[in-house]
């Protein structure tokens, strides 16, 4: 009977709720808490996964698109853990909440391949960070996409933040790809503001 009660509780559990998700994010984060270095905030970060049929299109041939934005959470997640930058955040009453995101597609990753997403800090302003995250297959090292990321930091002046962590006392230049996003997004933003 307990067995039975115990197994419908775990079928609700997973029709209203992602537990694999929050499983995966834990997973996550404690293997990276507990087997890997501390890393520099200006150091990339590496998370390894393979693409399952859980990821895959309709087809069942490739990652579908929406997959890879549920794993740049988890990578982004690891480089938070590794970094300690999100511990400094919480600690002066702050948040982190993506601001905005894009993604560049330029091959897939096909079924059972393996693959590693590397984050990286690129730059980041008195309100956000912004990320870099590549999807590497291990097969052939080719980079499958690029994402953008700009991670909105609340409650906390970024710049102040950043100085707290050795090397990254000053600003890397603004990367020319990073600026044109930022273009795009104020002329998105520009146009919305007007459409009021």
């Amino acid at each position: 009977m307990f067995s039975c009660v115990l197994l419908v509780g775990l079928l609700v559990l997973y029709m209203v709720w992602d537990v694999n998700y929050f499983l995966r994010c834990v997973v996550t984060l404690g293997y990276g808490m507990l087997f890997q270095r501390k890393r520099k905030v200006t150091e990339e970060t590496s998370i390894y996964s393979l693409c399952t049929t859980q990821d895959v299109d309709i087809f069942i041939r490739h990652m579908n698109n929406a997959r890879y934005l549920r794993e740049l959470d988890f990578a982004r997640f690891h480089f938070y853990g590794l970094t300690g930058i999100y511990g400094k955040i919480k600690a002066k009453r702050g948040g982190a909440v993506q601001g905005a995101s894009s993604v560049r597609y330029r091959r897939t990753i096909p079924i059972f391949n393996a693959y590693k997403i590397t984050t990286r800090l690129v730059w980041w302003d008195e309100k956000a960070i912004y990320l870099e995250q590549q999807f590497i297959t291990l097969s052939d090292g080719f980079v499958r996409a690029v994402a953008m990321s700009k991670q909105c930091i609340t409650n906390v002046n970024v710049i102040e933040l950043m100085k707290e962590f050795p090397g990254a006392e000053q600003r890397p230049e603004k990367p020319a790809e990073l600026q044109l996003w930022l273009d795009s997004i104020e002329t998105s933003s520009q146009k919305l503001r007007k459409d009021k």
